[in-house]
């Protein structure tokens, strides 16, 4: 398991599975979001699995799909509202972190926060956005 810290508050991850869920709560974390739609590769973990034994451990569970390379400003508005209505800290997972990561960054420019900030926080975590950086500096001027 490769869990990449955004913020004291919200986490990354490629694939996780069932097998990963007490590790993942004995890490401190409270609530697990899941940004991979079912059925993207074989062998891959139904999100219904994972959901199941996740709440069976007392931990949330979030199932947000979103197409690989088809994250909008929209899923970034929609991923900031879900951070707001759960309890923190958060993993989120894809299939390898980039994608949560570039939800993450188009939430915290509704936040206003500068896009190099936001940019060079996902690059310290391995996430190369730079291609956002248009649309995160539109939405945290406006």
């Amino acid at each position: 398991m490769d869990i990449r810290r955004l913020t004291a508050e919200v986490a990354v991850s490629p694939q996780i599975g069932v097998e990963d869920l007490e590790a993942i709560k004995a890490a401190g974390f409270r609530t697990i979001i899941n940004n991979r739609p079912d059925g993207e590769e074989a062998g891959q973990p139904e999100a219904a699995d994972v959901e199941q034994a996740a709440r069976a451990l007392g931990l949330d569970f979030r199932f947000m799909p979103v197409i690989s390379g088809g994250v909008t400003e929209g899923d970034g508005d929609d991923f900031a509202a879900l951070l707001d209505e759960v309890e923190k800290p958060v993993l989120a997972y894809c299939r390898t972190g980039t994608r949560c990561t570039a939800l993450w960054a188009l939430a915290r420019s509704l936040q206003k926060d500068a896009p190099n900030d936001i940019l060079s926080t996902a690059l310290d975590a391995g996430y190369q956005l730079e291609g956002l950086r248009p649309v995160l500096e539109k939405r945290s001027a406006g």
